[in-house]
């Protein structure tokens, strides 16, 4: 693909970055509404009935490629806006896209958002997204769960079956393997999807299949994070509950 300068079509674009970056033996791999997009071709037009416009790029990288990914983004035609400080050693790079006036947000190891989700051994298992487990965790992590995020939720769901394997699949064993660890991530996910389930018989752009489908594929995997064991951690933190602020402000 040759190297014409940010794209004006979000998908497009971000394919662009994720082909010149393979060809640079950098990984990135796409998250965001753009990934819901990519990842959702049969739905695709239901992200579009629904309203869903996409308004930046999320990548996710290494840490250890941090500098050469610097670099390649220049060349592509981005300028580097600054690296924002995360809550460890990871960082959250900002860059402009100036031709199409948007930001590209590049994580690195790891989403630090309201909770946290480790891609370092997760990033070569899908492509050109995150695999379909975190992409929906990306979403589910959010506590001030908003319209936009609910769109992207419907769509990924109704594309793909719930399963333990991560091929154009939800793996729901991966989802309750995080959720087991950390309860403060376990609360706002499982109460995120139990919104989502109330919300989808107001949906107008919905059918009746779709209202069902969704419906038993949430509770299909509220039931895999409801069976797993438990770590002693998230047992203690349990007991504490919501008294004490179990995720991290995002600003």
């Amino acid at each position: 693909m040759n190297n014409e300068g940010p794209r004006a079509d979000f998908v497009e674009e971000a394919l662009r970055v994720i082909e010149l970056a393979g060809e640079r033996d950098l990984t990135l791999r796409v998250m965001g509404a753009a990934a819901i997009r990519i990842h959702c071709p049969k739905y695709a037009p239901l992200h579009e009935k629904l309203g869903r416009e996409i308004s930046d790029l999320d990548f996710v990288g290494y840490t250890s490629q941090g500098s050469k990914v610097t670099k390649f983004l220049e060349e592509i035609g981005y300028e580097k806006r600054f690296l924002r400080p995360s809550y460890g050693l990871e960082m959250r790079h900002i860059y402009l896209d100036n031709k199409n006036h948007r930001t590209v947000d590049i994580f690195l190891d790891k989403l630090l958002m309201c909770h946290t989700i480790d891609f370092r051994n997760r990033l070569k298992i899908d492509y050109p997204t995150v695999p379909l487990a975190e992409l929906l965790l990306t979403k589910l992590q959010i506590v001030n769960f908003t319209e936009k995020d609910l769109k992207d939720v419907l769509v990924l769901l109704r594309e793909h079956e719930i399963g333990k394997k991560d091929t154009e699949t939800i793996n729901a064993d991966r989802i309750a393997q995080i959720m087991a660890d950390d309860w403060g991530f376990y609360y706002t996910a499982t109460t995120n999807f139990k919104k989502i389930r109330d919300l989808l018989p107001t949906v107008e752009a919905l059918k009746k299949e779709d209202v069902e489908d969704m419906g038993s594929k949430i509770n299909n995997i509220l039931d895999e994070i409801e069976k797993r064991p438990k770590s002693f951690n998230w047992k203690m933190r349990a007991k504490v509950g919501t008294k004490k602020k179990w995720y991290k402000e995002v600003f």
